[in-house]
């Protein structure tokens, strides 16, 4: 069945993490996430108070990154930022794993980790008043092999979160056709696969959908919603 252009925007996180961006740029954002009805905006935690502000009786969700881009900060850190997060209005949260220490093998820390930052934002949503904010947890998947990626998935399930995301966008590569579809088939039905980095094209956001991925994280999602209606003809 064909993809339709209301389906494809409700899987795109229009994300604008660049460290240079101004306020001016995250109102720009959160017009074309209102405009284009995407699933949410994907800002640093610093802007999280304005988005929330600005797209508060919208269909368009406030996410933010921890740790991000490269995962090293203590489990504490991760805690901390993930509750003040929600606290000021995120209604998603993405934390970058310790990537040394899963490349280590100390997996007890990488799991103890997810499940502390998880929990840590059930408990701080039911304190606020919020609904479900949904954890994605980002493995940068170009660290790591494929057996690493699917005890990766173990550990993400069984510490409850929402969502698999493949990378950062700032690593040494982004999201492949082979790491979606290995998580997709490692992950209940339940947990949702989020592909990111090197997402330019309708033709990228319709294979990485194809090959699993329930949310695309771009930088160029606007392009990308002007591409598909011109060559669908919507």
């Amino acid at each position: 069945m064909a993809l339709r252009i209301e389906e494809l925007a409700k899987t795109i996180d229009h994300t604008m993490l660049r460290p240079e961006a101004t306020r001016t740029d995250i109102e720009q954002v959160c017009d074309e996430a209102r405009e284009h009805h995407f699933a949410s905006v994907c800002i640093f935690p610093a802007w999280v108070p304005l988005a929330a502000n600005l797209l508060k009786s919208d269909d368009v969700k406030v996410c933010t990154v921890l740790s991000f881009p490269f995962g090293g900060d203590t489990t504490r850190t991760k805690v901390r930022a993930a509750e003040n997060a929600v606290g000021v209005g995120a209604d998603e949260v993405e934390f970058v794993i310790n990537i040394g220490a899963m490349l280590s093998g100390n997996f007890r820390l990488v799991r103890d980790e997810i499940a502390s930052v998880v929990r840590a934002v059930r408990m701080k949503s039911v304190n606020v008043g919020k609904g479900l904010v949904l954890v994605k947890v980002i493995i940068e998947a170009c660290y790591l092999d494929k057996k690493l990626m699917r005890l990766a998935c173990k550990m993400i399930e069984d510490g409850g979160a929402d969502f698999v995301k493949t990378s950062t966008g700032f690593g040494p590569e982004g999201a492949t056709v082979s790491a979606v579809e290995l998580l997709r088939d490692e992950l209940s039905e339940g947990i949702g696969v989020k592909a990111a980095g090197g997402i330019v094209t309708d033709e990228d956001a319709e294979t990485m959908i194809n090959a699993g991925a329930a949310r695309l994280g771009t930088s160029s999602a606007v392009a990308i919603m002007k591409e598909f209606s011109e060559t669908k003809g919507e």
